[in-house]
């Protein structure tokens, strides 16, 4: 899995955005509990978390389309929520492009500059220059006088892009933008929203519950879960350092098990190593990822396993075994299978960098 190179976001940025304990709740169910966190000057931020974590609630009271209950935003220095939802300056993305259907590609991406009041409103000649400029900016030039019918999935959201931008945001919300497009379209999409971002120069907070789609993106990432902030880095920090079980087991594919950890040894079924620094003593939860593991022969050191499916597609093998008669799909990287490896066979499985939690 790729990484995003670290962004500077130390304390010396300037910073953007401001959330102070922000809850919000719809009747007696707590879509956001007492969240906190910061963006800075033009970092892109991604709101990462499984459906019901509250990612997008926090979003539409950043967009002023819901009221939160508790709580404060700030906006370079300035009470944001205090200002009437025009006054903000938000240009916001939909997973289901928000085009008006009557409208041509230019008329779309000029909608928020025409409808300004007259006194705020660009002159004509400027209006026609802002338009052409983003259709440049998102790859559209010669589209301008189509409709969104005759339009791919990918073309329509580059002009939602371009239309939230029009009206020159001092920050982007982006709810889910590719979430209607097909896995390959989303890939590409995504490397092209990246660069939109860096060119356009203005504070990013893009929800997904896509993991790839988050670590891949953002400058750093924010994990929700049950309406609560549960981790805050960059891609690299929260995949390599997950604070709880829930988070290791949400960026990725997971093998779980019970152990012990006493006296700085680590004991896993009939396994035992040097406890990782720092984990805790007793009972405790073992992760680690299926394709960072180390296989040797059944009378070698690590779990026994028992292997009873080989699945490769390409360099990719997938192997199936069972641990303490529990399965466990494990995975290894070709060309050839690791040696010992062969379906009925019995092996032994060493976890190269296992996470450990307490138990509960």
């Amino acid at each position: 899995m790729s990484f995003r190179p670290t962004e500077n976001t130390s304390s010396a940025s300037k910073l953007a955005l401001e959330i102070k304990g922000i809850s919000k709740a719809y009747g007696r169910f707590p879509a956001l509990k007492d969240v906190s966190l910061q963006a800075h000057d033009k970092e892109f931020l991604a709101l990462l978390g499984p459906s019901g974590s509250g990612k997008t609630t926090l979003l539409r009271v950043l967009a002023g389309l819901e009221e939160p209950d508790a709580g404060e935003v700030r906006f370079g220095g300035e009470d944001f929520l205090s200002l009437p939802v025009r006054e903000r300056k938000v240009g916001m993305v939909f997973q289901h492009y928000a085009l008006f259907r009557h409208m041509t590609v230019v008329q779309n991406i000029a909608f928020g500059l025409t409808v300004r009041k007259r006194a705020e409103k660009p002159s004509k000649s400027e209006i026609k220059d802002r338009v052409e400029h983003l259709l440049q900016l998102v790859q559209l030039e010669g589209l301008d006088k189509r409709f969104p019918s005759q339009l791919s999935g990918g073309q329509r959201q580059r002009v939602a892009l371009a239309l939230a931008l029009a009206i020159e945001p001092r920050m982007l919300l982006l709810d889910e933008p590719f979430g209607a497009l097909d896995a390959q379209v989303r890939r590409e999409l995504r490397r092209w929203l990246r660069e939109l971002h860096d060119r356009a120069g203005v504070t990013t907070v893009f929800v997904t519950h896509d993991q790839e789609e988050a670590l891949d993106l953002a400058d750093r990432v924010a994990i929700l879960k049950d309406g609560e902030l549960v981790q805050l880095g960059t891609p690299n920090e929260v995949y390599e350092h997950p604070k709880t079980p829930f988070v290791f087991d949400f960026l990725g594919q997971a093998c779980r098990m019970a152990g012990v950890v006493e006296g700085g040894r680590l004991r896993v079924a009939d396994w035992e190593s040097e406890a990782p620094k720092g984990a805790p003593q007793g009972p405790v939860e073992v992760f680690f990822r299926p394709d960072e593991v180390a296989f040797a022969p059944a009378d070698g050191t690590g779990l026994a396993a028992e292997v009873f499916g080989i699945s490769q597609r390409g360099p990719d093998v997938r192997i199936d075994c069972r641990i303490g008669g529990e399965p466990m799909e494990l995975q290894a990287h070709g060309p050839s299978l690791p040696p010992g490896v062969a379906t009925g066979l019995s092996v032994r499985i060493k976890p190269l960098r296992p996470k450990v939690y307490a138990t509960g």
